[in-house]
């Protein structure tokens, strides 16, 4: 509750002097008579112990209208979102490779993070996810609760999901399926990958037919390749760095992707350049986003008027009834 005219609580700074002036009046008013015994003067009624009640009423009455001038309300603040989003799909690999531990505390745990920060950055874009590794999987499809795609982020682990391999056509194929009923003005998918194309045999799709298919259903892919120069992996407890002269992304395959498509490429070789990557991407696929603030207030003086005039009524009545005073 929140009070419009708070200066009026200053108000309650008299009461202490009314009632000063009430006991300082009584004491005046009370008669004196010398006697021998006071005895017959100990015995007191119940009107005699409650004589002071009409003061004290008069004390709610006052204070109820002090509250009611401060103009109290109850104010209810909602917020509404309205806009016209983009339609997208994270398309990650879960492969066996995501594991590793040259971006701590793993790629594929910096993956998440990044990516639940990036959801929570599109409160009005419907987003999907699609995993692959050696095979392709839809997480998530394309929806507006946020809570449940991140749910599943969260849950992604390189070692429990699909066979093992790399099927990036494969993966980018099924995100572009997860697009071709939207009908957003703009489609976008976010693929990242740390290695490149190893197929099993079961492939049925390769990249670039998947990216003739991106073309054809005119969809936008930004491409992420994601790992630091150098392989590092452990053994046991010690680091075992691997050829620095291998290079395990295909740079040349997620360049032509992203270029055909009218995306664009980034290398992400530490946390900060992911986010910067993903900060990237927000700045160039705007949504177009209206917040509504509605400020309701509702008044809530009404009740200590009514109490006062009670407390006032009250007041009156017992003093020209119970405790009325003969001359």
């Amino acid at each position: 509750m929140d009070f419009v005219y708070p200066i009026f609580f200053g108000l309650f700074g008299l009461l202490p002097f009314i009632t000063w002036w009430y006991v300082k009046r009584q004491s005046r008013r009370q008669a004196t008579l010398k006697v021998s015994s006071v005895y017959a003067f100990q015995v007191s009624s119940w009107r005699n112990r409650f004589r002071h009640l009409p003061f004290v009423l008069r004390l709610l009455t006052l204070s109820c209208l002090i509250v009611a001038l401060a103009r109290p309300q109850k104010r209810n603040k909602e917020q509404h979102t309205e806009g016209e989003g983009i339609d997208m799909v994270l398309c990650m690999d879960v492969s066996g490779s995501m594991g590793s531990r040259d971006i701590l505390p793993s790629r594929m745990e910096v993956a998440k993070e990044v990516a639940e920060e990036f959801v929570r950055s599109r409160p009005v874009d419907r987003i999907g996810l699609v995993i692959f590794s050696g095979e392709s999987f839809t997480q998530c499809p394309i929806t507006g609760d946020k809570m449940t795609l991140i749910t599943q982020i969260r849950s992604l682990d390189s070692r429990k999901y699909l066979k093992d391999g790399t099927v990036i056509g494969e993966g980018l194929a099924t995100a572009v399926d997860r697009l071709v009923k939207s009908k957003s003005k703009t489609k976008v998918i976010i693929l990242i990958t740390d290695g490149k194309e190893d197929a099993p045999d079961t492939r049925l799709i390769d990249p670039l037919t998947a990216l003739d298919i991106a073309k054809s259903q005119q969809v936008k892919v930004y491409t992420i390749g994601m790992g630091a120069s150098n392989l590092i992996e452990m053994a046991g407890n010690k680091p075992k760095q691997k050829n620095p002269n291998i290079d395990f992304i295909d740079e040349a395959l997620l360049k032509k992707i992203a270029d055909e498509t009218g995306g664009r490429y980034f290398r992400a070789r530490d946390k900060e350049g992911l986010k910067e990557t993903y900060q990237q991407i927000n700045s160039f696929e705007k949504s177009k986003m209206e917040v509504i603030t509605f400020n309701r207030s509702t008044e809530r003086f009404l009740p200590f008027v009514l109490a006062a005039l009670a407390f006032l009524f009250i007041e009156i009545l017992l003093k020209f009834t119970v405790f009325r005073k003969f001359p």
